[in-house]
């Protein structure tokens, strides 16, 4: 039988994202996320809970998630859980964290918190992920798509 570590997660920053660069110069962003789960209890009144995840993300995504994200922002990831342990003065330590692999922007009805002053919104405030590599892209496409109406962003005018 096979084994699946896959996790999907939305939910708001707990803080402002932090990008620190490996040796070699690869981005990696970490950043904390509250997710919010209401549920009726026993006794019938409503109940809130939250569950707060350490999150990292790799690579150029990561950056963008730094250049366009702050506290407080709603997002959505896709990822897969990582066990780290490690040893300090105390004895061994350990913490079960989501490293991302993907992820959205949440509509911009959130009120655009995820964007700083004076960044243009996504495209047509709905999520978009970030570009592809040409790996990931595969053959260029024939044709270009339909022009979405009322929008006056291009595609290449979006700086991921």
């Amino acid at each position: 039988m096979g084994n699946v570590n896959r996790v999907i997660l939305m939910g708001n920053l707990t803080r402002d994202p932090e990008l620190r660069y490996t040796p070699n110069g690869s981005p990696v962003c970490e950043f904390g996320m509250a997710i919010n789960r209401t549920f009726q209890g026993r006794d019938g009144e409503q109940r809130k809970e939250t569950c707060f995840v350490d999150v990292t993300m790799w690579g150029k995504r990561g950056a963008v998630i730094h250049e366009y994200f702050k506290k407080g922002a709603s997002i959505f990831i896709e990822g897969r859980l990582q066990f780290d342990t490690w040893e300090t003065a105390e004895g061994k330590r350990s913490k079960l964290k989501v490293v991302a692999e993907n992820f959205e922007f949440v509509s911009a009805a959130s009120g655009g918190q995820g964007r700083k002053e004076g960044d243009a919104p996504p495209a047509g405030g709905k999520g978009r992920r970030p570009a592809k590599t040409q790996e990931e892209a595969g053959p260029p496409a024939e044709e270009e798509p339909p022009h979405e109406e009322g929008h006056d962003v291009k595609d290449d005018e979006i700086p991921f």
